[in-house]
């Protein structure tokens, strides 16, 4: 399987103040690149490639000496990044949306560097880049596989990481599990289990609202270029930060928790980005990061040998879990009482169990194909 480690990184002083400097050449290089593909189109009506824009580095790192100073491929990287940004933007045109055109980055917005063949090497506390030197790094835990890229990224709080993306990972089943489980997410519980536990929606942005407004004022009242408005601004970076630390601690360990029990793990397929525009609830659906739950728990599935399954969302909430009949209700009304059978249950509750029943159905329908054909 691919997978990537992310370690933690601490530069000398020097070696930060290059690593800003080569994140600052790595956009110039990227705004240039994306302006010779906007004007190669608007003059010449021609679309340049990424051999093309790579002739033109040569060029640019003979007039801008400075340029030399970064390692060649991550260079070559930076302009990738501009094929990648252009290939997007023509695939969602295609696909009948509005996209915003690729943009240029603005000083201080470029915040990632990536070595995709060369250019490292790693040793016991230390990762030598090249044209950077040796940088102390903490491995909390075994790195595995046939490493593919490297990238060095910083944090708005002026942290430093390092991301080592590796192919060929070998997985690490756990015992088999007859268990089977169907998850309900929601926004007043954040999750209900088809066996009747619940977790709880920590709601850490919302929790947060308070110090942040506090920050942002601060930061709106200081002088724009002004020492005191970089001091406000980072005091505003750090309550980002620890929102998203605290999430992303709760999302790795409830994840961890689900694999680790069950053998089958049922979600429904939410399409979140329509959900989101709900202005009702957008607030607290960005915030409980119900998309990044299903990603962490499928990932750690495939390591240990488990099943995630996604099921279609369509009266789950809805169909009565017992007898299969549609039980209209409002998203206010909490409980599902069916007049159907007279079952009486609490609505997440419900939907959790036909999320578990479509699940098996699911993977029951997988298995007769598999053996048909």
């Amino acid at each position: 399987m691919h997978k990537s480690y992310q370690y933690r990184l601490y530069p000398t002083k020097a070696q930060t103040t290059f690593l800003n400097r080569t994140f600052d050449l790595c956009r110039k290089v990227y705004n240039n690149t994306l302006a010779l593909r906007r004007d190669s189109w608007d003059y010449d009506q021609k679309s340049l490639t990424c051999f093309d824009t790579a002739n033109e580095l040569v060029l640019w790192k003979q007039d801008h000496p400075e340029l030399k100073m970064v390692h060649s491929q991550v260079l070559q990287n930076a302009q990738m990044r501009v094929d990648l940004a252009f290939k997007a933007f023509f695939r969602r045109v295609k696909a009948g949306e509005n996209p915003g055109y690729p943009r240029f980055k603005s000083f201080g917005r470029y915040d990632s560097i990536t070595y995709p063949q060369s250019g490292f090497e790693i040793k016991k506390g230390l990762i030598k880049f090249s044209k950077i030197g040796e940088i102390k790094t903490i491995f909390h835990r075994p790195m595995e596989g046939k490493i593919k890229t490297v990238t060095i990224r910083r944090t708005p709080t002026q942290k430093w990481f390092v991301s080592i993306s590796c192919d060929d990972v070998p997985t690490h089943p756990l015992p088999e599990s007859g268990k089977c489980v169907g998850i309900d997410v929601g926004l007043k519980t954040f999750a209900m289990l088809s066996n009747g536990k619940s977790v709880d929606n920590p709601r850490f942005y919302q929790n947060e609202q308070e110090n942040l407004a506090t920050a942002q004022r601060k930061l709106s009242l200081c002088e724009k270029g002004s020492i005191a408005r970089k001091r406000a601004w980072k005091v505003v970076a750090r309550v980002h930060e620890r929102i998203s630390n605290k999430r992303e601690d709760f999302i790795q360990k409830l994840s961890h928790s689900l694999v680790n029990r069950y053998g089958v793990i049922c979600f429904e397929d939410l399409n979140i980005k329509d959900m989101a525009e709900d202005p009702r609830f957008a607030k607290g659906i960005m915030d409980a990061a119900w998309s990044k739950l299903v990603q962490y728990t499928s990932y750690k599935a495939e390591d240990a040998g488990r099943r995630v399954v996604l099921v279609d969302p369509k009266n789950t909430s809805q169909m009565c879990s017992r007898c299969g009949q549609i039980v209209a209700k409002d998203i206010p009304v909490r409980i599902h009482d069916c007049q159907h059978c007279g079952y009486k249950a609490d609505r997440d509750l419900n939907a959790a169990i036909n999320i578990l029943r479509l699940g098996i159905q699911s993977l029951s329908e997988r298995r007769t194909r598999s053996l048909v054909l």
